[in-house]
């Protein structure tokens, strides 16, 4: 990840035919020509950067209040709650605020309220030395977190696996025990990312290990860890900018989101004859989750052009911009578009969407401070 100094580059990047304009920060780069060097060999990291990295999204003014927007609700609180997900049985919902120095966030479904619990003074760390053996220890500061995954255990005690940038690249790993109050979190381990690898998206695997997707442009991997064998990277993985995953019940099968292709992807883990397949969509998919029906929801973001994705994020030109959610078959790989939300003031760009009671609550980035909320649908 780049570092921010005090040095900036003003570039345009060309990638088939796409001009986007680049404010970004360089470090330990002597000149112009040297950063310019660096942006054409790695073009792909930079996208990344403009969508996950960039260090002063605009923030909305509490001010600006947490009334309805016609027909869409909200729970004020979260800052750019990138990445949700609900604690099976129970009123709370864990969202990451993707942003420097972010927290992780309780959210109360019935009293709609939210409380941030990490990074805190208050929090217990607890290496799993057995498990996590190759981690350094706990790193609190510099703490950003993007996509998440949780596996159910016994005893209302669950596994929380949380992708984390900032000072360090890694799957932070924390324990979630759910109290009569606010769920305690406890910090547990952590899996460092391989060298020049970023994470988006993340999922446990059946056998106690977890995959990850790199977001690269125009092809980036899915690399599957375990705890015996390490990172390796998933034969078949080559997608337009892999980001949200997720994994079938029994195990054998990936869903991969396919942010540069707008499409789902489906495919085969651990065969040796790779089957692939994938369904279109109408928009950038970002993150998805399993629905109650068994379909996926898969969240995202459309433009005009592919351009003005980044022109929502870092100028704040958001005209023809909206956040999409798509319901799809995974067993048909068919879609239906069931949630199409301009960009605006209080809500920028949704990144991801999940089931809530009678509700579908959608995140995003950008800065908001808010999870839209919409009627089942």
């Amino acid at each position: 990840m780049l570092s921010l100094t005090e040095s900036k580059l003003l570039n345009a990047l060309s990638v088939d035919g796409l001009e986007i304009s680049l404010n970004l920060c360089f470090h330990n780069l002597s000149n112009k020509q040297t950063a310019a060097g660096e942006l054409m060999k790695g073009y792909s990291f930079i996208l990344l950067n403009l969508i996950f990295f960039t260090s002063s999204p605009p923030i909305y003014a509490a001010s600006e209040g947490c009334s309805d927007d016609g027909v869409v609700s909200f729970l004020c609180g979260p800052v750019s709650p990138e990445d949700l997900l609900e604690i099976p049985g129970s009123p709370w919902v864990i969202a990451s605020g993707m942003e420097d120095d972010g927290y992780l966030y309780f959210a109360n479904s019935q009293e709609l309220t939210s409380t941030a619990v990490y990074p805190s003074s208050d929090i217990e760390h607890r290496l799993d030395k057995n498990r996590f053996s190759n981690c350094p220890g706990p790193q609190s500061t510099g703490f950003r977190p993007h996509g998440l995954s949780m596996v159910v255990g016994d005893n209302r005690i669950h596994s929380l696996l949380v992708v984390r940038h900032g000072s360090r690249e890694a799957i932070e790993v924390f324990e979630v025990e759910e109290t009569q109050e606010l769920p305690k979190i406890t910090w547990v381990g952590c899996v460092l990312a391989p060298e020049n690898v970023v994470f988006n998206s993340v999922v446990a695997t059946p056998e106690g290990g977890m995959a990850a997707t790199h977001f690269q442009l125009p092809l980036g991997h899915v690399y599957e860890w375990s705890e015996n064998s390490g990172w390796s990277q998933v034969p078949g993985s080559e997608i337009e900018g892999p980001n949200g995953i997720e994994l079938s019940a029994d195990g054998e099968w990936y869903y991969i989101a396919g942010w540069g292709s707008r499409s789902l992807v489906k495919l085969s883990r651990g065969r040796t004859d790779i089957v692939k397949s994938s369904v279109e969509v109408s928009h950038h998919i970002d993150n998805l989750r399993w629905s109650i029906d068994g379909s996926i929801l898969a969240a995202g973001h459309i433009g005009r052009l592919p351009s003005s994705i980044f022109g929502c994020l870092n100028q704040s030109e958001c005209d023809g911009v909206s956040t999409r959610v798509t319901r799809i078959d995974v067993n048909n790989l068919t879609a239906r578009q069931i949630i199409d939300y301009p960009s605006n003031s209080v809500f920028m760009l949704g990144t991801v969407a999940i089931e809530v009671g009678n509700e579908i609550w959608v995140g995003g980035i950008g800065g908001a401070d808010r999870i839209a909320r919409f009627e089942y649908r």
